[in-house]
């Protein structure tokens, strides 16, 4: 049996085994098993959303190129309420806005690894998530950094 839990930005399910999660799908289970890692994951999200947990202490396992696991570690080094823009990791990480954009895009662990807190200079960027820009307001001012959307 899979798990399917409820948040303020829709249902969210896992992929992954009882090692690691490997992927965050909105909308729908995924193959993570009910179990300690499970439990652990949905109870680390409904502490987030509830205000009281500001960082996850999950096993992840994001597939991807070299390029994707050094922007994923990046991306999880932006403090909770911080925000960074694709400028700003594109120089921290030697490549162009453009290629930080689609990382994001393809961020398989969204929420757990926070490109929500990856904006354009100018504007809010793009967000992957069901709900689009949507749910990434509503994560941005969870964390207190709706003051940027203003």
């Amino acid at each position: 049996m899979t798990v399917l839990m409820d948040s303020p930005v829709g249902p969210i399910g896992f992929d992954g085994d009882v090692t690691s999660i490997t992927a965050l799908h909105w909308g729908r289970a995924g193959t993570l098993p009910d179990g300690a890692l499970a439990q652990s994951a949905c109870g680390q999200l409904a502490a987030y959303f509830a205000g009281t947990r500001q960082v996850f202490d999950l096993p992840l396992a994001p597939r991807g190129s070299e390029f994707q696991l050094r922007f994923y570690e990046a991306l999880c080094a932006i403090p909770y309420g911080e925000t960074r823009t694709y400028g700003d990791l594109a120089k921290e990480l030697g490549v162009s806005a453009q290629a930080i954009g689609q990382a994001c895009g393809a961020n398989p662990i969204a929420i757990l690894i926070p490109c929500h807190r990856v904006l354009g200079a100018n504007s809010l960027g793009g967000f992957s998530g069901a709900g689009g820009v949507e749910a990434k307001v509503a994560l941005l001012k969870l964390e207190g950094a709706a003051g940027l959307l203003l």
